[in-house]
């Protein structure tokens, strides 16, 4: 199986890097690249997928918690 990574922005999207299929909740796939942006805001014009309408809008930093 390939490697997937998903990884949070700063004020900004979910980029997956991969090979991944995407639906939605009826099961119809989304056409998507090996590396796409998801939406976190819900300002994109283009969901699921990011269109940078969040540009000075969405304030989220995320971090995973550390494991020692």
């Amino acid at each position: 199986m390939e490697h997937v990574k998903i990884q949070t922005m700063d004020k900004g999207p979910l980029i997956v890097r991969g090979d991944v299929e995407l639906v939605d909740a009826d099961g119809n796939r989304f056409e998507t690249k090996r590396s796409f942006a998801l939406c976190r805001c819900g300002l994109s014009t283009n969901k699921p997928f990011c269109d940078g309408n969040h540009k000075g809008e969405f304030e989220d930093c995320v971090r995973a918690k550390r494991v020692l």
